[in-house]
């Protein structure tokens, strides 16, 4: 027995020693007992997880510069400068003393040359800009400064002041053409940079986001606007507004400033429009725009209307005497509901369509008349010009 026991107890201090030894071994390399058992043939009893690789789930975190972007479109931005000989009023004073204290000073006439800085695009291989018609409005001169250095003499090939755009034309050899974003249809949500000649910084990017589309800027004015975070300040007017792949998206216009309490909202022409309007002036120096003559606002909602909680369509508030809707029947109040083929969604959707369609064309209108349906047909005139729909501030 007595053997026995030390036998057990020589076993005790030894099974001891080599737990203390274990734990020890355990907390300087805690890899250890892992490995040793892989390499016995056992496993720890824990599943083992392999780190799956990551799946993109469409959500792209961007790219970590847009310098790419930036080497693709820059070349097609230009610096315009617009000079303008502007006529102001003063008082010239007389040369002798007395005849300046009797009469003070007699009134005159100044001429002085006045130079606006703004930025263009160039989009076709025949030196064709698209820029801001307030940026070169009754200048004299146009000059254009590449981004290669090189400096042209503009020739104005025609305007629209609805949309504010202008067509330049340059005579240089083998001008950088900025690609069209055909394919890729702007996005709230987008990142978009907008590259011109902020305050005669000559060329500068700036980045943000598209803030919203479908901006209407004024109620009788059928272009809608890029809405967009992207700084764009004096100067910037007529520049290039871009996606991550350098592509045009838009045409920069003009910004809502500190004056009215605002911050990072500015907009753009979108670059479908602005196609349309390129075309246009290209074709024929002016942009033509169907017209119906009459103004529209959103259709009333009541309990005794007869429509949906959701209506759609456009009421009419007035119809101009003479015009094509008057001559057609169409009176106040009714509401539109159809124009051809296509359902109204709301007043700025109906003037989009009237303002594609041509002049001297016919369409048929339908809608409801005191709850009734009704039909009239339309032979669209030619719009008259509007004034600009918004203060200029870039």
């Amino acid at each position: 027995m007595k053997h026995a026991a030390g036998t057990l107890a020589f076993i005790a201090r030894f099974v001891i020693l080599g737990l203390a030894v274990a734990f020890v071994v355990s907390l300087l390399w805690p890899g250890v007992s892992d490995r040793l058992r892989a390499g016995v043939g056992l496993h720890s009893g824990q599943p083992t997880t392999t780190a799956a690789p990551s799946t993109n789930l469409g959500h792209s975190s961007g790219p970590a510069s847009y310098a790419d972007a930036v080497a693709k479109a820059a070349p097609s931005v230009v610096n315009i400068y617009a000079n303008k000989m502007v006529t102001e009023q003063g008082v010239q004073m007389y040369s002798d003393p007395v005849m300046q204290r009797l009469f003070g000073g007699r009134p005159a006439i100044y001429k002085r040359r006045e130079q606006s800085l703004g930025s263009g695009v160039i989009v076709s291989d025949r030196g064709y800009v698209l820029t801001n018609n307030h940026v070169i409005a009754k200048a004299d001169d146009i000059q254009v400064l590449l981004y290669d250095g090189r400096v042209a003499k503009a020739q104005l090939i025609g305007a629209d002041v609805e949309t504010d755009l202008a067509v330049l034309k340059i005579d240089v050899s083998s001008p950088p053409v900025i690609r069209i974003a055909d394919q890729h249809p702007a996005r709230t949500g987008d990142v978009v940079l907008a590259i011109g000649n902020p305050l005669g910084l000559n060329q500068t990017v700036t980045m943000g986001i598209i803030s919203a589309i479908g901006r209407q800027l004024s109620s009788a004015n059928p272009e809608d606007f890029i809405q967009t975070d992207a700084a764009i300040n004096l100067g910037n007017s007529g520049g290039a507004l871009v996606n991550t792949d350098g592509e045009l998206v838009g045409i920069n216009t003009l910004l809502i400033g500190k004056a009215a309490n605002a911050e990072g909202i500015s907009f753009a022409i979108p670059v479908s429009s602005a196609k349309k309007v390129l075309d246009q002036i290209i074709d024929s120096g002016h942009v033509v725009r169907g017209w119906m003559g009459a103004d529209y606002a959103f259709v009333p909602v009541s309990a005794d209307s007869g429509l949906p909680a959701a209506a759609r369509g456009a009421q009419v508030t007035d119809v101009y005497p003479g015009g094509p809707a008057a001559q057609a029947g169409i009176q106040q109040h009714d509401i539109l509901l159809r124009i051809g083929t296509d359902d109204i969604v709301d007043p700025a959707d109906l003037r989009r369509r009237e303002a594609a369609l041509k002049p001297g064309s016919k369409v048929e209108v339908s809608g409801l008349r005191n709850g009734s349906p009704f039909h009239a047909d339309v032979i669209l005139a030619q719009r008259p010009p509007m004034t600009p729909t918004a203060s200029l501030d870039s």
